[in-house]
């Protein structure tokens, strides 16, 4: 077994035994990860009440390479999500993130900029600043783009020809993965519509520049929430807890 170091993001806590608990941590080195904290569940835990869910921290862990757990024997709290005391949304919304991230990635399948982009939108919900939902947006079709799962958005997915038309309604096909054309819409299932400024939204947000948004029109918001909660279900293929909680977000 190799001794590792490298800075997590706790996904999830689970009583193991009277002293002990297993952690899921998302890591920037090593990805995914699950580990056994041996002492994790005393009053004095060699751990410093770091394995708390959101918390960043920096950890170090044996990692076995059979398929037994890792061993985790130090974890330093760097920060703590503090917004949980004031606001329950900001709350909601870094569960989701955390639950998405549990359910998209594997064990040991490193996705750096996946990690520096989750840690960002961690502290993001946690600073106060910023719509919750245009936070969760953006870390969600920045993560399918990193991912490979992104969905087409520019152009139609079955001929590739660019949206240029102006309908007032765009056909997103589930299946398919992204915009149809009328042409290629028609026998199609599973689609869903979307009007043309909440197209516009969702392609302002997949794209990464400087000066990214940080609110969602007023008009936009359910039926980006609800094409996005809609287009991630499909993807997994069962509906993710914390959606019913993230849709009562305003």
């Amino acid at each position: 077994m190799s001794s590792e170091k490298t800075t997590a993001i706790v996904l999830r806590v689970v009583d193991f035994s009277e002293t002990s608990s297993v952690v899921t941590l998302m890591t920037r080195d090593f990805g995914k990860i699950t580990a056994l904290a041996k002492g994790a569940r005393r009053k004095k835990s060699p751990f410093e009440a770091a394995l708390d869910v959101l918390a960043i921290c920096r950890v170090v862990f044996l990692h076995k390479k059979s398929q037994s757990l890792d061993l985790l024997t130090e974890a330093k709290l760097e920060r703590r999500f503090r917004a949980a005391s004031v606001d329950l949304e900001r709350l909601y919304a870094a569960y989701y993130v955390v639950e998405l991230l549990a359910a998209l990635t594997d064990e040991d399948d490193p996705h750096v900029p996946l990690f520096d982009l989750a840690e960002d939108t961690i502290i993001r919900l946690d600073s106060g600043r910023g719509s919750p939902l245009a936070i969760l947006l953006r870390f969600e079709m920045h993560a399918l783009s990193i991912l490979g799962h992104s969905p087409m958005l520019t152009h139609c997915v079955g001929c590739a020809r660019p949206r240029n038309q102006p309908d007032r309604r765009v056909s997103f096909g589930l299946n398919e993965g992204g915009i149809l054309c009328r042409s290629c819409r028609k026998g199609k299932t599973n689609v869903v519509g979307l009007s043309s400024d909440s197209w516009k939204t969702m392609v302002q947000f997949s794209q990464a520049d400087d000066q990214e948004p940080t609110t969602i029109a007023d008009g936009c918001q359910a039926e980006t929430r609800s094409v996005m909660n809609q287009y991630l279900s499909h993807l997994l293929g069962y509906r993710p807890r914390l959606q019913k909680y993230i849709t009562k977000i305003r």
